[in-house]
């Protein structure tokens, strides 16, 4: 009887279905147990799906019925991954609860997965474990894991702050002028777009902020907010801290001299040549003119806001706001692109090179070999995936190749820029554009901490030999 027993329990069923249960998680843990990066990818996915499915329902739309899924995949998307391109108007399209759901993915997707999953988690009584914070110290780009709980708390309380703020300004002015008659929450909606660089509106018509061009406290706000967020938490943190720029990181000074660079560029030219064009500035007085070309410049790399019309600007104008789009804002903060940092590294090698230079550095210290690898892989990764997808939409979509150009990089940059051509994109036009902001949301990061988790100590080098180049 005993040995029957035995044989019951050796064969029952759950200990034959034991050996084979595989966790989800599984595939995204390594053979020595840390986690993969592409957890970001899965968690910006489910994200996604879930934006996705509550944008479908009837309640998420202002004419009370569903949503075509192709439309609310795009709008979901655009929104994780803080972009702002639209097939559908916000202000008039979505009804208050759809435009909730687009505010709470685009600060989801502004904190960035990880953080915000951190969050949730420290909510929640969890706590946080040692691969979970490795991944998230390289995902902010920060060297140290020390403090790193407290940290995350205090980007999510400087956000909400800085948030509160504009939502303050804004609200002054929307409680005398609001055009819905919902002054709070119009306030909320740009100030909480405007910090994570989304540049959604609810302002309707697809008009962006045109209507407030001849108004620089509302405008200078927003660029404000802007720039707070692109430059990210790190770098603001790290100028209260040290306090004077001599002090700072390497990586701090970098964000900060290529940022004002790329601003100070970014409204000379813009205001060069538009400067005469009666469709842009060309009828404005000089000061306004100033305050435009400054807010385009702003924009035009992170946040995808508009106080003109895009549709209507010169092609040499648009060539030089893609350049723009393609930079972005830094790495760790609500902005796209392939980073100021990475720029700034490559500029700054290159200038290492002209010199003669046998090492390549900025501000009297020099830069770690692999980061320039990793800078180089970053961009041509991006110049590739740009390439073809800008080869794929002449395929499926009928418009001029700078506006197809333009569109592309606008969605790999997570800018959120359109020529005007988005709303009227063909199905699959609107799902190449959805691949794209998500692969320029995680493509780039994903790609980096891949190199990272990749590098190895050589305990041996090759024999040198000269390429020839040029």
């Amino acid at each position: 009887m005993s040995n029957r027993r035995k044989d019951k329990r050796k064969f029952s069923l759950p200990s034959l279905v034991k050996p084979w249960r595989i966790s989800l998680t599984e595939p995204l843990k390594r053979k020595n147990g840390e986690i993969s990066p592409l957890l970001l990818v899965f968690g910006f996915a489910a994200l996604i799906i879930v934006g996705t499915v509550l944008l479908i329902l009837p309640i998420s739309s202002r004419s009370g019925h569903f949503t075509a899924p192709v439309d609310a995949l795009f709008t979901a998307t655009s929104a994780v991954c803080v972009t702002g391109l639209l097939v559908q108007d916000t202000g008039t399209y979505w009804s208050l609860f759809g435009q909730a759901v687009i505010l709470i993915l685009i600060q989801i997707g502004g904190l960035g997965f990880m953080t915000s999953a951190t969050l949730f988690l420290i909510a929640l009584g969890r706590r946080i474990g040692l691969r979970e914070k490795l991944l998230i110290v390289e995902t902010m780009g920060i060297m140290k894991l020390g403090g790193l709980v407290s940290l995350i708390r205090k980007m999510a309380l400087f956000a909400l702050i800085v948030e509160g703020m504009g939502t303050a300004i804004f609200y002054v002015y929307f409680s005398a002028n609001s055009p819905t008659g919902m002054p709070l929450w119009e306030s909320l909606f740009h100030a909480v777009s405007a910090f994570n660089n989304a540049g959604f509106d609810i302002f309707g018509d697809y008009q962006s902020l045109i209507h407030y061009q001849n108004n620089a406290p509302f405008l200078l706000t927003t660029a404000g907010l802007i720039i707070i967020g692109g430059i990210s938490f790190v770098v603001v943190a790290d100028i209260f801290g040290r306090r004077r720029f001599i002090n700072l990181a390497l990586d701090s000074k970098i964000v900060l001299s290529t940022t004002a660079c790329l601003l100070l560029g970014g409204t000379l030219i813009i205001l060069f040549t538009e400067f005469s064009n009666v469709n842009t500035l060309g009828t404005m007085p000089l000061p306004q003119k100033l305050l435009i070309a400054f807010f385009q410049s702003t924009t035009a790399r992170t946040a995808g806001f508009s106080a003109i019309n895009m549709g209507e600007i010169t092609h040499y104008c648009l060539f030089f706001i893609i350049i723009l789009m393609f930079i972005g804002g830094a790495s760790g903060s609500t902005a796209g692109g392939i980073k100021v940092n990475t720029f700034g590294i490559l500029v700054a090698t290159l200038v290492s090179a002209l010199r003669g230079k046998e090492y390549a550095g900025a501000f009297n210290k020099e830069f770690v070999p692999q980061q320039i690898y990793r800078a180089l892989a970053v961009v041509i990764l991006s110049l590739g995936i740009i390439t073809t997808v800008v080869f794929l939409l002449t395929i499926t979509e009928r418009y001029d190749f700078l506006d197809i150009f333009f569109e592309t990089v606008s969605a790999f940059a997570n800018v959120g820029l359109s020529s005007g051509i988005t709303p009227d994109l063909s199905v699959a036009g609107r799902l190449i554009i959805s691949a794209t902001v998500f692969i320029g949301r995680l493509g780039p990061l994903t790609l980096a901490l891949l190199l990272i988790e990749r590098q190895q100590t050589s305990i041996y080098r090759y024999p040198q030999e000269n390429v020839r180049i040029g």
